[in-house]
């Protein structure tokens, strides 16, 4: 895997373990989840390009 498909899973997987602590904490936000799913497919997109 190339550095900046590295990069963007770590970013990926980071971005899950804040929003759920989050909406754990504060309560559920719609916009926050939505980012991340986003953030997600733009990871895949990359590791599937990539490899």
């Amino acid at each position: 895997m190339p550095g900046s498909a590295k990069a963007m899973t770590v970013a990926t997987v980071g971005g899950l373990v804040l929003v759920t602590a989050y909406t754990v904490a504060l309560g559920s936000n719609g916009w926050l989840w939505f980012s991340w799913a986003v953030l997600g497919l733009l990871t895949v997109g990359v590791v599937v390009a990539r490899g």
